[in-house]
């Protein structure tokens, strides 16, 4: 499925913000563990010298369900524009990652949060705390949006963002394993 989403920096405070997605429909507060791996063999599954990833490969462990993932994320020359992602449940947690590091997949980047889900008719808006890097805000368009509309579904979101009387900082135009990759190095 065809990610389109917006990643930004929230300035202000938690309480601040969840006040403000009130009159969303709120699904809860939820824990969530991803563990983002590379492969020492395979290229596409590494970061590149700026710690930018073009393909990822992740588990996840969220409200006691888990799954496996595997993004290729798509540019506008550098700036990243959306991804394709596909991604099934598991199982079993611990059996997954032994089997992920039995294959030779080496441990990248884990990111720690708590996700504040809320929804409108047109996006998913997710509050996340991340243990290490702070406040962030993702939106995500719900409905599938065609190739040639990406950009124009880009701008709504940022109308969106916009309307919320948030205090927000940048676009980050990178995931959180980047943001995570880089504060590690």
């Amino acid at each position: 499925m065809k990610e389109i989403e917006i990643l930004i920096e929230v300035k202000s405070s938690k309480e601040e913000a969840v006040k403000a997605l009130e009159k969303f429909t709120s699904h809860g507060i939820k824990k969530t563990l991803d563990i983002y791996f590379s492969d020492p063999l395979r290229k596409d599954l590494q970061p590149d010298k700026e710690n930018k990833l073009y393909r990822a490969f992740r588990l996840r462990q969220k409200d006691g369900k888990n799954s496996i993932a595997y993004k290729v994320d798509h540019f506008d020359e550098t700036t990243w524009s959306h991804s394709d992602e596909f991604e099934t449940e598991v199982e079993d947690f611990e059996t997954m990652l032994h089997i992920i590091k039995n294959l030779g997949l080496e441990e990248l980047v884990r990111v720690d949060n708590e996700k504040h889900t809320y929804t409108t008719p047109e996006y998913e808006i997710v509050l996340e705390d991340v243990k290490g890097l702070g406040l962030f805000m993702e939106v995500e368009k719900l409905e599938e949006v065609p190739d040639e509309k990406v950009a124009e579904t880009k701008q709504e979101i940022r109308e969106f963002l916009k309307s919320l009387n948030i205090n927000l900082g940048e676009e980050q135009n990178v995931g959180k394993p980047e943001l995570m990759l880089n504060k590690k190095n």
